[in-house]
Parts: structure tokens; sequence; C-alpha cells
């Protein structure tokens, strides 16, 4: 064999050696990193967790968590404050590195954040203001005085004059400023009376009872406000139960649960104005990321709310949330 074509040949499988051992080099030091990395600790708490809105949005926050070799501890304080203000201390103790916090009482959570603040623990606030905000880092929200005011419009579209019965918690922010969007948007419509406005629940079970009460005491409505998905499907078993014509009562809730939009399918339910918990997880989750990198993160993102009627219910998943 002639000595250039031996002293060529040598080469490449010099050349090809070596790129085999660059890029086992290159795989072992990956592998290594990955040994090496230790799962961080996140703290998630939620007014409650009897609620599949929660849940769904819990979920969307491990996801991302996850991917990244990390843990998220979550706890559920069931709707009492002080119990969320003991779990938030407990997770400071047991070391996250940042929590993830939906309060029960918007100003009663203050104590937790004033602990988070002196522990060096970022706070990220999702789903409904914390009402000393100095205290976290960044808020991620939907748009709820919006909502509000997609349902009144509806309201006010498909009946001349109503009589309105509204359920929700006063304490949650979230559900007060929806509230507080519907009344602002029928306010010099004197044909749209609020006959009743009940601020002590955000639960299916609470609302049920108030419903109950309604019926009861004989007062005339024809639509009912539901503060979120959970109440308005509270109020609609309660009128279920009771064996209430349905036909004229206009029931609305917000949230766009799987629940609900089942609800709506069945004729049940007019409309629920939709969050969207899987997007308001992943990018409260990816901002906590960011900052814990050093990066600058926008102090609030509103995510859009979009009304689900019959008209448009088929662009959602009815099994899922959005």
């Amino acid at each position: 064999m002639n000595w250039k074509y031996k002293i060529l040949i040598l080469a490449f499988v010099f050349l090809f050696t070596l790129t085999g051992c660059q890029s086992k080099a290159i795989n072992q030091k990956e592998q290594v990193k990955k040994e090496k990395h230790i799962p961080r600790k996140f703290g998630a708490t939620y007014m409650t967790m009897n609620n599949p809105y929660f849940i769904a949005l819990d979920n969307s926050i491990e996801a991302v968590l996850a991917a990244n070799g990390d843990v998220l501890i979550t706890r559920d304080p069931a709707q009492d404050q002080e119990k969320q203000n003991a779990q938030i201390k407990e997770m400071i103790e047991e070391g996250v590195v940042s929590i993830f916090v939906n309060p029960v009482d918007w100003k009663g959570i203050k104590p937790a954040l004033e602990m988070c603040y002196e522990a060096g623990i970022p706070v990220f606030n999702i789903d409904t203001y914390v009402y000393d905000s100095k205290y976290v880092v960044s808020c991620i929200l939907s748009d709820n005085y919006n909502a509000g005011v997609q349902i009144a419009k509806d309201v006010m579209k498909k009946k001349e004059s109503a009589k309105i019965a509204i359920i929700n918690d006063q304490n949650i922010n979230s559900t007060a400023l929806r509230v507080q969007g519907f009344l602002d948007t029928i306010e010099g419509h004197a044909a749209y009376q609020v006959v009743l406005k009940n601020s002590m629940t955000a639960e299916l079970e609470g609302a049920m009872e108030i419903t109950k009460q309604i019926i009861d005491e004989g007062i005339t409505y024809d639509v009912i406000l539901g503060g979120n998905d959970p109440t308005a499907l509270g109020a609609l078993a309660a009128l279920q139960l009771r064996r209430v014509d349905l036909q004229d009562i206009l029931i609305y809730g917000i949230d766009g649960s799987p629940d609900g939009k089942a609800m709506i399918e069945q004729g049940f339910l007019e409309g629920t104005s939709a969050q969207f918990p899987i997007e308001i997880g992943k990018t409260a989750a990816e901002l906590a990321y960011q900052y814990l990198e050093g990066n600058e993160i926008e102090r609030e993102i509103i995510i859009p709310v979009q009304l689900i009627t019959i008209d448009n219910l088929t662009d959602f998943d009815p099994d899922g949330w959005q």
C-alpha cells in the first residue's frame, strides 16, 4: 500500500477516535452534572384544595418543577388563614427556596408574608392578590374584574331586566373583584337589581345552604352569579333539590371548570368566565426560576379571561382546564 494512503487512513482513524473521546467526555460531564443536581424544594399553599381549579393550578406548577429536577410541597389550609400562616412557617423551616401563595384572607396572610421576607424567601402571589403586595416579588393572576364585566354584559344582552342574587366570599380578593366588575357594569341600569348579596362562601356546600335559604325566604330572582364555579354549581344543586323551575333562571359561574362546562352543555348553567390555571401555574413557575437565577421579572402578570356559553363551548376542552 502506498505510504501516502497509509498516512491518510491513520489520520482518519485518529480523527474518529478523538471525536468519539470528546463526545464521550461531554456526555460524562452532562451525566455528572445531572447526578450532582440536588432537588430544590418549593412551597405552595392555596386557600383550599376543595376546588378542582387549584388542583389544576398546582399540577401545572409541579410539572415545571419536576422537569427541572425539583419538588413541590403543597399544603391545604382548608379556608383557615391561621392554619395557612402556620403551614408557611413550616415550609420556611423545611428549607424551601420559594413559595407560591394563594391567600385565604388577602389581609390575614400578612404575618406569613413577613416571615418569608425576613427569611429571604421570595413569594409569588397567584390567582388572588395579597393586600401587602410589597412582600411579594410578583403577582400572576386572572383578569378577575373583567370576568364580572363579561357576565354582566351577557345578562344585559339576554334579559331586558333582572333580579340578581350574588354568592361569593368578600374576604377573597379575586371573587370580590369579579363581583365589583359585575356591579360596575350594571350600575346606572335600573332594570337590573341586586336582590341579595351573600359574601360568606366560595365553596359548593356553602352555596347550597345559602340558596336553600333564598328559596325558603321567598326572595324573587332570575339571575344567580357565583363568585366561582363551585358556588354556581352549589346554587344549581340546591335549586334542583328543591325542584325549582330553572327555565327562566340564568346561573353564572367563574372558572371554566370541566364541571361548569358540562352543566352549560346540559343547559343548566348559562355561562362561566373561564380562567386559565394551567397557564397561570406554568407562568408562575417559570418566573420563579428566572428570579432565582438573578434575572429581573415582571411585577405583575394578568392573564385574560374568556366567557364560555353554549355558543362557543366547542372551542374548549370539555374534560380539562385551559
